[in-house]
């Protein structure tokens, strides 16, 4: 069977890179393709890299335009997508690659993005461990018509700590985690600290001192993993790359845990995962091994002087970060094998 599928923020990275994966899923038809500043024009002349769809025109994202479609990808700015998302059709299959349904609490919606919460939906990384029964999110996902995709930082986050939250080796205070993301992470508005000339050879932080709008993202996940609150510092760097995004995150130990209990955990977690790979002991892992792919690398250490453990992750923020885990979702939504249009490996050099 065929589904037609609608993406609206098409020329952008986050929407380009949805349509680069499903030009090579077999069981999706693009039928439309849609934006708002650059509708009318041609889409070969915004995304040039997406040669079988070269020829599409861009039409205006209304919901008259995207209604009719077996799937909707929205990757719009947050704030944008709720409106849309209720004007169609219950049995549509939508799946917002935005921050507007990511969220359970209103509370800290509305303290970190400054809007109305539009509400929740199951949230879209079907490995993510959500209760300390080692219970996993793609339960929620199978037949769902509503999915929210993670951010590309809570996505490396929480796939780093999740398995050590559920299965209690480290305290749920006092996590630390710093995050260097490729300038694609930023959108593709143009931004004169985003130059080239600003950003080769420098790197820098930004929403320093918890004020990032991940943060309660990555709080909600690993909260949902360990089944209490937890407390996360989180800061965010920008890396002069164009894409990918490496995780170093680190929590206090409890008593009695080793590098051989941390290594038996996330193996159970993960080892039967197609797309997580926890590496061979002195293996570390680079963006750019992930790059183009939906897979993400781990390694761990345990630091005996600090009595913490660190784990480092890397991932392609526009892939498993945001579109790969929307096509993934769509997957499981769907009843399609979870792997399918995503096999791919990364690229190198």
């Amino acid at each position: 069977m065929t589904y037609t599928a609608a993406v609206s923020g098409a020329t952008g990275y986050a929407g380009g890179e949805v349509l680069r994966l499903l030009c090579g899923h077999p069981e999706i038809e693009i039928a439309t393709v849609t934006a708002h500043s650059s509708a009318g024009q041609r889409l070969g002349a915004l995304q040039p890299h997406l040669h079988a769809l070269a020829d599409r025109e861009v039409v205006e994202t209304t919901a008259g335009n995207l209604a009719g479609h077996d799937v909707v990808f929205l990757a719009l700015p947050h704030g944008q997508s709720a409106d849309v998302a209720a004007q169609l059709p219950e049995d549509t299959v939508v799946i917002d690659a935005g921050a507007d349904h990511r969220l359970a609490s209103a509370e800290a919606w509305r303290a970190f993005y400054g809007s109305e919460h539009a509400g929740t939906w199951p949230y879209g990384l079907p490995e993510l461990i959500v209760n300390p029964e080692g219970h996993k999110q793609r339960d929620q996902l199978t037949g769902a018509t509503r999915i929210a995709v993670p951010g590309c930082y809570p996505t490396g986050s929480l796939l780093a700590l999740a398995p050590a939250v559920a299965a209690g080796l480290v305290e749920p205070e006092d996590m630390v985690i710093v995050s260097a993301s490729g300038t694609s992470g930023a959108g593709k508005s143009v931004k004169p600290h985003l130059l080239g000339a600003e950003t080769m050879g420098g790197m820098s932080p930004y929403g320093v001192g918890g004020g990032h709008r991940h943060t309660p993202e990555i709080e909600q996940g690993l909260g949902w993993a360990g089944g209490q609150d937890v407390s996360v510092s989180f800061t965010p760097t920008l890396a002069p790359m164009p894409r990918g995004i490496l995780t170093t995150a680190t929590a206090r130990l409890r008593s009695g845990v080793d590098a051989e209990r941390v290594r038996e955990v996330y193996d159970a977690a993960y080892g039967t995962e197609p797309f997580i790979h926890v590496l061979p002991e002195g293996q570390w892992p680079t963006t750019k091994a992930v790059t183009a792919s939906n897979h993400a690398v781990l390694q761990f250490a345990v630091d005996p002087h600090a009595g913490r453990l660190i784990v480092s992750a890397a991932i392609d923020n526009l892939t498993k970060g945001t579109a790969g885990a929307a096509v993934q979702s769509m997957n499981l939504a769907l009843g399609l094998p979870e792997t399918t249009g995503l096999t791919g490996q990364g690229i190198a050099p």
